[in-house]
C-alpha cells in the first residue's frame, strides 16, 4: 500500500484499490448473494441522521449506496427492499449510534 495525503492510498502493485481498504458486505436480492462496497457504513451514517419515515430512509441509504455502487435500473425496487431490510435488522440488533 502507498500513497500520501495528495494522492490517496493506493495498491503498489496494480494501482487499484488495496485489498484492505475494500469494504463490500453481500446481502440477498432476490435470492442471489450481491456484493455493496460500505454497506455497514452506509446504514450506520443513515441510522445517525434519526429518521422515521420509511421511504425517506430507503432513498438516503440508496443514494449512499449509488456513490460506491452500481443498482441497475430495472432492479431497483429489489435494491431497495433488500437495502431496507438490512436497515431493520441493524436496527433491531440494538446497536448504539453516536452522536457528533
Amino acid at each position: 500500500m502507498a500513497g500520501d495525503g495528495k494522492d490517496g492510498i493506493y495498491c503498489t502493485i496494480c494501482g487499484g484499490i488495496p485489498p484492505d481498504q475494500i469494504k463490500i458486505r453481500k446481502i440477498p436480492i432476490e435470492g442471489k448473494e450481491t456484493g455493496i462496497d460500505r454497506l455497514d457504513w452506509i446504514l450506520l451514517d443513515v441510522a445517525s441522521l434519526g429518521l422515521t419515515d420509511e421511504e425517506t430512509i430507503t432513498g438516503e441509504i440508496v443514494k449512499r449506496v449509488r456513490k460506491f455502487n452500481y443498482i441497475p435500473g430495472r432492479k431497483e425496487a429489489e435494491y431497495r427492499k433488500a437495502l431496507l431490510r438490512e436497515y431493520r435488522m441493524l436496527i433491531a440488533s440494538g446497536v448504539r449510534l453516536e452522536k457528533e
